[in-house]
């Protein structure tokens, strides 16, 4: 891309992005993985919380776990928790940080450093030991505590991202030219800078939200989900590891559901990015 040209449409970078094999295969996946968890409600042979048998029975595809409820019927609800809590959590990483990163490229000199070093000790705090700490404390914390945490954890490396990505357009002619003709600064991010940087930023989100399955899983599985009570498949393979001898679908499958989907967030991210670079 020319110091002169605009940025590109999101629709046209998606339509790039969906050329690329590895994002076309991942999205296709994700597409799936998330449809599977939508239409629990109505496809699912059980609820989340109903018997369906004797525990650890082969009854049904992927039999019962513990106390006798359907795999399958807790595998399709506990999706829904655990992506609408790591979505929401990835989109606020994403806002926060790259909110940090801009202005610390845009405003540069001192106030790049301090915004910068600062963000590098928040850099210094492993994501699951910072949650683990807060969650701890909060005893039984609610869906957006954890959202908040992830999203916040994830802050500081979108930010270093953010920064280094707009540090390559900000001394662009069109920036300038804009900055001379008395637009305001806050104007000058939103309509010449974020729009040139779609294509890193979806494919760190993508990144972003690959880590975000892995933190809330383990976060269930370590005993931190926001609802005890309902299916999550961090929390599904903690519950039934003891009889994983005895039945193991109730701890492999929501760990293939995980796998599965991490693989294909990853490659959607792959796929972002090699389309970001064929846009230059």
């Amino acid at each position: 891309m020319t110091d002169t040209q605009a940025a590109p449409a999101p629709a046209s970078f998606f339509r790039r992005a969906l050329q690329q094999k590895r994002f076309a295969f991942g999205f296709g996946v994700t597409l799936l993985i998330v449809l599977f968890a939508i239409l629990a409600p109505f496809f699912a042979p059980y609820t989340e919380e109903e018997t369906a048998g004797p525990p650890y029975a082969p009854d049904g595809l992927f039999g019962t776990d513990y106390i006798g409820q359907d795999v399958l019927s807790r595998l399709m609800h506990g999706g829904q928790g655990v992506l609408l809590i790591s979505v929401l959590a990835t989109l606020l990483g994403m806002v926060l940080g790259v909110l940090i990163g801009v202005v610390a490229a845009y405003a540069g000199g001192w106030w790049d450093e301090v915004i910068m070093r600062l963000n590098d000790v928040l850099l210094a705090f492993p994501q699951i030991l910072l949650a683990l700490v807060v969650l701890t404390a909060l005893q039984n914390p609610a869906s957006w505590v954890i959202v908040v945490l992830i999203g916040v954890s994830h802050a500081p490396r979108v930010a270093r991202v953010s920064r280094g990505v707009a540090l390559g357009i900000v001394s662009r002619d069109f920036v300038v030219a804009a900055e001379a003709l008395g637009e305001k600064r806050s104007r000058v991010i939103v309509a010449e800078v974020l729009p040139n940087m779609i294509g890193p930023l979806l494919a760190e989100a993508g990144l972003r939200l690959t880590y975000s399955i892995g933190v809330v899983a383990a976060l269930g599985f370590l005993g931190f989900a926001a609802d005890p009570g309902a299916a999550n498949w961090g929390q599904m393979m903690n519950e039934n590891r003891l009889g994983l001898q005895t039945q193991p679908w109730a701890v492999v499958a929501p760990v293939l559901m995980i796998a599965i989907f991490t693989i294909a967030t990853n490659l959607m991210a792959d796929g972002l990015a090699q389309a970001s670079q064929k846009g230059d």
